[in-house]
C-alpha cells in the first residue's frame, strides 16, 4: 500500500514545476513533501528528481518509476472503474481541462449538475489557454477544438462549430465590407493570440488563406469580441459565442463563404476508453450541448 500511495505522491510532484505547486496540490507544505520525497529515494536507493531554487527535473530513474507509477496508478483506476461501473455508479477522481471561456460557460455548469447526480465523483477543472499534455498533467478529459494532437487519444464529437469572420455593423458601414479574401488585408482585424504561432495568418482551408493585421492583439477571447462589438475590427471567432451577438444585429458575418471547422471535442487517452465516470460525462456533456445547439449555431 505503501508503495502505491508513493507512486500517487510522485505523479503529482513530477508534473509540477516546483515543491511549492506540489504541496499546494497535495495540501502539504513545502518542507512535507520535500521530507517524502527524500523518503521515498531512500528507499528506492537513487535519486529521482533534481531540485533547483527555480525548478525540478526527473532524472533517468524518475522518469523510469513516473513510467512505471503512471501504469500501476491506472491499472489500479481500471479495476475500480470496472466495480463500480458493475454497480452502474461512477466513482473516483476525474481531472478536466479545457478553455477558459468554453470552461466557464458550458463545462463547468455541466459539472455542476453531475456531481449533484453522481456525488461519489470528485471532479477537478483545469482551464487553459492552449492545451496540455493529458498524460504528462494526469487528465482524465479534455474539452477542446478541432483534432488531438496526439494519436495515442481518442476523440470524440460534442458539438459541430465553426470560425467564422465577424465585425460590428458600425465598422462596416464606416469602412466597408470585404468582398474578397484579399481585402481583409486592407482592414484593421483583430488578433487572438492563443495556441498557434502564425497568429496572424487567419486559415479556411488547404487552399484559402490571409495574412492580416490590426492594432488590437489579446489571448483573451471575450476581450477580442468586446473590441469587435466596439467597432474596432474584423475577427474570426467560434460561431458557439458570436451566434447570439449576429442574432441580436450587434454583429454581422463577414465573407460567409470562409469559415474554419472547429468541432467541439472530447479527447481523452486510450487507456481511459471504458472508464465510466469518463464516458458517463462525456454523454452528459454532449446532451447537455446539443439541447443548446440551435442557439449556439448561425441560422
Amino acid at each position: 500500500m505503501t508503495g502505491e500511495s508513493d507512486m500517487q505522491f510522485f505523479a503529482v510532484v513530477a508534473r509540477r514545476n516546483s515543491l511549492t505547486e506540489a504541496a499546494l496540490e497535495l495540501g502539504l507544505t513545502a518542507s512535507a513533501v520535500s521530507r517524502r520525497l527524500a523518503r521515498i529515494e531512500d528507499r528506492l536507493g537513487v535519486r529521482l528528481i533534481n531540485r533547483t531554487t527555480r525548478r525540478l527535473s526527473l532524472t533517468s530513474e524518475g522518469e523510469a518509476y513516473l513510467s512505471a507509477s503512471f501504469d500501476i496508478i491506472n491499472r489500479v483506476a481500471a479495476a475500480e472503474e470496472a466495480i463500480s461501473s458493475a454497480r452502474g455508479e461512477p466513482q473516483g477522481l476525474l481531472r478536466i481541462n479545457a478553455t477558459f471561456q468554453f470552461g466557464r460557460e458550458h463545462v463547468a455548469p455541466a459539472i455542476s449538475a453531475f456531481s449533484a447526480l453522481h456525488p461519489d465523483v470528485q471532479i477537478q477543472l483545469v482551464l487553459t489557454d492552449a492545451p496540455p499534455n493529458l498524460i504528462e498533467e494526469g487528465f482524465d478529459l479534455q474539452i477542446r477544438f478541432g483534432e488531438p494532437t496526439a494519436t495515442r487519444h481518442v476523440m470524440g464529437l460534442l458539438l459541430r462549430n465553426r470560425r467564422v469572420l465577424i465585425a460590428s455593423p458600425a465598422y462596416l458601414q464606416k469602412h466597408g465590407t470585404p468582398k474578397r479574401l484579399s481585402d481583409l488585408t486592407q482592414h484593421s482585424c483583430i488578433v487572438l493570440r492563443q495556441e498557434h504561432k502564425a497568429y496572424d495568418v487567419w486559415r479556411f482551408g488547404p487552399d484559402a488563406s490571409v495574412r492580416v493585421a490590426g492594432g488590437l492583439s489579446t489571448n483573451d477571447g471575450e476581450i477580442a469580441v468586446s473590441w469587435v462589438l466596439d467597432g474596432h475590427g474584423i475577427m474570426m471567432r467560434s460561431e458557439w459565442d458570436i451566434t447570439r451577438h449576429v442574432r441580436a444585429g450587434r454583429l454581422a458575418v463577414v465573407l460567409p463563404r470562409y469559415f474554419m471547422q472547429a468541432d467541439v471535442m472530447a479527447v481523452y487517452p486510450e487507456r481511459l476508453n471504458l472508464s465510466a465516470k469518463v464516458r458517463m460525462f462525456i454523454d452528459f456533456l454532449r446532451d447537455r450541448l446539443r439541447e443548446k445547439a440551435p442557439e449556439l449555431h448561425l441560422p
